[in-house]
């Protein structure tokens, strides 16, 4: 009898996280835009002064940190759901 309700437990446990999957691949592919976005703003802005914007820079490498643990998530690589249920990653 136990070990059905471990079972049923574990199937409970992928669905909830098949959930998570799908929030989580929707994020990914707004982000993606919004990374297209952020490389043509600092592709002109580079144009321009010779140098990329130092800010722009931090937040790429941070969004680019976000996307790696959304697709480890994904991939089932790592079981910590990324933000907005953890920390923003700093991309250090």
């Amino acid at each position: 009898m136990a070990e059905n309700v471990e079972m049923h437990a574990g199937k409970r446990h992928i669905w909830v996280r098949g959930i998570y999957m799908v929030l989580m691949a929707v994020i990914f592919h707004v982000l993606e835009a919004v990374l297209l976005v952020v490389a043509l703003v600092q592709f002109i802005m580079a144009l321009g002064s010779d140098a990329p914007n130092e800010r722009l820079v931090a937040f790429g490498r941070n969004l680019g940190s976000y996307l790696r643990q959304i697709a480890d998530f994904l991939t089932f690589a790592s079981e910590e759901i990324p933000f907005p249920f953890s920390d923003w990653p700093s991309g250090s």
